[in-house]
């Protein structure tokens, strides 16, 4: 199989991300035992070699002002020029609760949100 370059790797994504419509597949995550997360998001987490995400997300959930913002979150990555990104949280009332700076990374698309409900993480597209 031939190796994709990035703009294919993020076309390939988007399409394939589309599919994602509700789910009946979840994953336990392996270190933060509390939370899962369905299929959509495995996808996304294999395919674009950011497993790294789902454990920021879990892991952001001890800080007080993500526990403060409840039951529902939208997460949102968005990565910056120069390979940067910034990651987010948001409250049900669209509040952004806090906000965290990554140095780098290699996330293939431009933006991804995600809602962690009840502690399942899911696509928007699931939802």
């Amino acid at each position: 199989m031939e190796t994709m370059n990035a703009t294919q790797k993020a076309a390939y994504l988007t399409s394939e991300l589309r599919n994602f419509c509700g789910t009946t597949v979840w994953f336990r995550h392996p270190l933060f035992r509390k939370f899962i997360y369905t299929e959509g998001v495995q996808f996304l987490a294999e395919e674009a070699g950011a497993y790294w995400l789902t454990d920021m997300i879990f892991g952001f959930q001890e800080k007080l002002e993500i526990r403060q913002a409840g039951y529902f979150q939208a997460w949102e990555l968005t990565v910056n020029e120069g390979q940067t990104a910034t990651l987010t949280c948001e409250n049900g009332d669209c509040d952004v609760v806090f906000t965290h700076h990554l140095t780098h990374t290699d996330f293939p698309l431009p933006k991804i949100r995600m809602f962690l409900i009840h502690d399942t993480l899911l696509l928007t597209s699931e939802y």
